[in-house]
Formats: C-alpha cells, sequence, structure tokens
C-alpha cells in the first residue's frame, strides 16, 4: 500500500535535484520499515500449522494470527495521515517502528494462541503507522525527475513483501522454529528507529489540530471497518449470516458506516477526507487499486492453498514455488520505472492487466499433477502484471490530485487495496466452498454401481486392500471418495481462476475510461 502524504508545512521538491544525503537515508529506512509490516501480514501465511502446534491452538483460532493483524492494521492507515499531521512523520514514523518492533518480540515469546491474537493486533495498529509516510516522503523530498526511480522502488517492496512473505516464513519456521517469524524483526526494527528517529526532517507536527481531532468519526471508523474485517474473514467459515455473530458485526458496519460517512462530510477536520472521490481519475485509480488487492491477495493465498491441499507441500516447499512471482517482479521493476516516462500509463495499465489476466488464465486448466514447472509461466505473468499496474494505477489515481488533496487521498487510496483484499479471499473462500460443493454433487453422480468403469477401479481397489489383509471394501470406497473429494477442489480452483481472468478482463476495458492524468507519476505503494 501506499501511504498516505503527511499533511503540513512539508516543502515540495524543488527545482534543485541535488539530494540530501540524510533525507535520502531516512527515506530508505522508512521503505524498509513498510517492507517489514507488509511481510509480516503473509510472513506467517505458509507457517500457521507450526504456529498452531506450538501454541495448542484450535483450527478454529488459529486464523485469528493473521485475521488480529489486518483488522488492526485497517483501522490504523486511514488513520494515520491525519496522525502525522498532528504529530510529524518523524514521532510517528520512528514510534511506531519501535511499536512494531516491541510487538514483534512479544509475539516471539507468546505462550498460547490468546497472547498470540492480542501481540498481532498490536502489531498489525502500530506498523500501519509506518506503511502511509512513505509515500508522503517520496513526493516531498524527490524532485518530479526522480520519481521515474522512486515509483518502483515503492511499489516493489509493497508487491514484494506480501508476495515473498510464504517464502521468508516458510523457510524460517523450516530452518529454525515459527519465533523466528517475530525474532526477525527486532534487529532491523531497532535500526529503523534510530535512523528515522535522527534522520526525519520532512515536516513540523500541528498540534494545535488535536484540539479538532474527530473522536466519534474515529471509533465509528473502527467499528466500521474492523466489523467490515471481520465478517469478511470468518464469514464463510460461519456460514455468514447463519452465524449470530456475524449478523452482529454486519449491523455493526451498518452502523459504524453511517456514523462514519456522516462525520467525514459534517465536522471541519475528518479522520478521513472522501472528498478526493469527487475526482474521475482518483474514483478509477482506487477501483483499480482495489481490485489489484483481490489479485495480489488472492493468489497469494490460493498458491499455497493449492500447493498444501493439492500437492501436500510442506511450509518450505510453498516458500520456494512461490518465490518465482517475486522474482519476476524484483525484475521488473526497472522496466516498469523507464517504461513510466515512456508509456501512456492507461496503455501500461492495459498491458499489465494483459499479464495478469493471462496467467490466470493459464491456470484455469490446472489439475492434480501440476508442479512447479507448470506454475512458472503463471506466476512470472503474475508478477510481471502487478508491477507493470503499481506504478500506472498510482500516476493515474493521484496524478489529477493537488498536493494538498494528495496528503489526505493518498492514504485511503490505499486503504482500498487492503479491502480489496479483504472482500477478495471472502469471495474466493465462498466461491471455492460452494462450487467444490456442487462439483462434488455432480461428480458423485457418475461414481455409482451403474457406471462401470467406477465398479472396475473399485474392485481392483478393493482387491488390492484385500491382499494385504485389510477391509478392502471399505477402504476402496474412502479412497474413491477421496478422489470425487480431490477433482472436485480442482475444478473450483479452476472456477476462481476463470472469475479472475474476466476480473482482469474488464480492467483492461476500464483503463479506456480515465483521463491521462498531468506531470510525473507517483510512487508504486500498495498492499
Amino acid at each position: 500500500m501506499a501511504a498516505t502524504a503527511t499533511a503540513g508545512a512539508m516543502p515540495a521538491a524543488g527545482a534543485d535535484e541535488r539530494m540530501d544525503p540524510k533525507r535520502l537515508i531516512a527515506f530508505f529506512a522508512m521503505v524498509f520499515g513498510m517492507f517489514m509490516s507488509i511481510l509480516d501480514i503473509q510472513i506467517v501465511s505458509a507457517s500457521l500449522a507450526e504456529i498452531q502446534a506450538g501454541l495448542s491452538a484450535g483450527s478454529d483460532e488459529i486464523g485469528w494470527v493473521q485475521t488480529s493483524y489486518l483488522i488492526a492494521e485497517v483501522i490504523m492507515i486511514p488513520l494515520s495521515g491525519t496522525l502525522a499531521r498532528i504529530v510529524s512523520t518523524r514521532v510517528l514514523f520512528s514510534v511506531s517502528a519501535a511499536g512494531f518492533t516491541i510487538a514483534s518480540a512479544l509475539a516471539a515469546t507468546a505462550t498460547n494462541i490468546d497472547q498470540m491474537i492480542v501481540y498481532r493486533a498490536l502489531q498489525g495498529f502500530i506498523g500501519g503507522g509506518m506503511i502511509p509516510s512513505v509515500f508522503a516522503a517520496a513526493f516531498t523530498i524527490f524532485p518530479p525527475s526522480k520519481r521515474a526511480i522512486v515509483s518502483p522502488i515503492i511499489g516493489l517492496v509493497a508487491t514484494l513483501a506480501p508476495t515473498i512473505g510464504p517464502t521468508v516464513g516458510g523457510y524460517l519456521s523450516h530452518a529454525f522454529s515459527w519465533h523466528w517469524l517475530f525474532l526477525v524483526n527486532i534487529i532491523p526494527g531497532i535500526i529503523v528507529t534510530i535512523v528515522t528517529w535522527n534522520l526525519i526532517d520532512f515536516d513540523k507536527p500541528e498540534l494545535a489540530l488535536i484540539r479538532k481531532f474527530d473522536w466519534i468519526g474515529l471509533a465509528s471508523m473502527a467499528v466500521f471497518l474492523g466489523s467490515l474485517e471481520y465478517v469478511l474473514e470468518e464469514g464463510n467459515a460461519k456460514d455468514w449470516f447463519q452465524d449470530g455473530h456475524i449478523v452482529v458485526g454486519g449491523v455493526a458496519v451498518v452502523i459504524g458506516a453511517a456514523v462514519f460517512f456522516w462525520r467525514a462530510f459534517k465536522v471541519e477536520f475528518p479522520v478521513v477526507d472522501l472528498r478526493a472521490f469527487s475526482n474521475r481519475n482518483f474514483a478509477f485509480g482506487s477501483l483499480f487499486s482495489f481490485v489489484m488487492g483481490i489479485g495480489l491477495y488472492g493468489l497469494t493465498y490460493l498458491y499455497p492453498l493449492y500447493l498444501g491441499r493439492i500437492r501436500g507441500y510442506d511450509s518450505l516447499m510453498i516458500g520456494e514455488t512461490m518465490f518465482v512471482s517475486g522474482l519476476a517482479m524484483f525484475l521488473t521493476a526497472p522496466v516498469a520505472g523507464i517504461l513510466s516516462n515512456k508509456l501512456d500509463p492507461r496503455f501500461m495499465m492495459m498491458i499489465g492487466f494483459a499479464s495478469f489476466a493471462a496467467g490466470t488464465w493459464i491456470m484455469s486448466d490446472i489439475t492434480t499433477d501440476w508442479d512447479f514447472y507448470e506454475l512458472l509461466l503463471p506466476q512470472i505473468l503474475r508478477g510481471v502484471g502487478l508491477m507493470l499496474c503499481m506504478v500506472p494505477i498510482n500516476n493515474v489515481a493521484l496524478g489529477t490530485l493537488s498536493p494538498a488533496r494528495i496528503r489526505g487521498a493518498s492514504g485511503l487510496f490505499n486503504l482500498t487495496r487492503n479491502l480489496g483484499g479483504a472482500v477478495g479471499l471472502a469471495a474466493i473462500n465462498t466461491i471455492l466452498t460452494q462450487r467444490q460443493q456442487e462439483h462434488y454433487a455432480r461428480l458423485s453422480e457418475h461414481v455409482q454401481w451403474g457406471n462401470p468403469e467406477a465398479m472396475d477401479q473399485l474392485r481392483n481397489m478393493t482387491s488390492t486392500y484385500d491382499a494385504h489383509g485389510l477391509d478392502g471394501a471399505t477402504i476402496a470406497i474412502q479412497k474413491l471418495s477421496g478422489m470425487v473429494q480431490q477433482q472436485a477442489t480442482i475444478l473450483s480452483f479452476a472456477d476462481v481462476f476463470i472469475i479472475l481472468t474476466c476480473l482482469f478482463s474488464v480492467l483492461i476495458l476500464g483503463a479506456m475510461l480515465i483521463k491521462k492524468p498531468q506531470g510525473a507519476g507517483g510512487g508504486g505503494g500498495g498492499h
């Protein structure tokens, strides 16, 4: 996620092309802090089984290791722009880095699932304060001529971090233990805290704004976004509104949203400035960001799910396979920077959307036998597509806004990517569940006594197990049922990939509806 620009006395990048080395060091320290915060969303995804075993957690509890982080972070991200105006970027970022480091250390010492959930929520909330400031700094300390270099760096970090999260997490938990998923943050976190506290000088605090702070708006935003994230994360597992907690969460979403939007347009100093949506390009850019969130987080979820459930990969093997997308992003970043100066950003987005759609279209032919080499090209297309989209999407969304409006709008813009990921994961899980049930019912109709092929296979399996002194008939029926279940799962995966293909194909057409922004592009943050 790119970050929100801090308002207040932030000097615009002037004509002087010479960069202050101190500011440059401070900026890259901020980028690394953002990387840690975004990485920690997905670093546990391939290692949940190890954490579950280590904490003796139930299968219905372990998902909250990620959910608690996301709920807390999604509240902090839009709030951080306002906090940066009040206390300054220096104080917000360095305190966030210190708090994130402490919360990481606490998570490593967790002895039960309740402690882990609390510490992960602290990690997410405090870490969310680091993400928005990076984009503000990019606009503040870099002249427009340098943004073609800075934009891909931010975009690479913001998309690479969640993509390689399973890789890093899988390696750490396999080579050491799950505790190192969090201990790995401590030394870098201390360095980032010290560097940013001493070197950031981009703006000054506006402490007088604390008197205008909209506490009711903050509370309603927390209820709205926190409840929304909860409903989306837990809805499918709890059969949506058949569950009382989901119903309560849904009511909280409606009430929180009503109060939040009312306050946003009523008070003098709202928690989030929604007026930026009156700009057509910002509205379309936010929509694209929302869909990119679906693609970024959806596929980071789907690939490990397939590799673990169907192929039986452990966390390290999943991480090694997923590394391909990250490598493709890394190699594409400089190309994206060059193209952002040469191509119409709308055309560049169309290329990126087409690359992403091509990758998911190839995946729609997935079978139970697909391995590293079958997944290679789709992952490359995904990584290339993501990087080619990120820079121009930010340029389109923020390129036509005034500097003052950008400061309030960028956090809101990046919130859409997080919400896109949450909505996408909820939709993907629901589609997988429903389509798997439908495919299983349809396939089961063919595996019956009247089907000669099914009967031949059943007899062969029965005789094989009978020869080993086992209850061949019972085992054969169980095995056959498992094969049908597995095939139904694969078909449901294919359905999701087809839907994603259609979604990104529509975005190719949607790119034609926006105006070409004037001037230099913005940073490519996202998460």
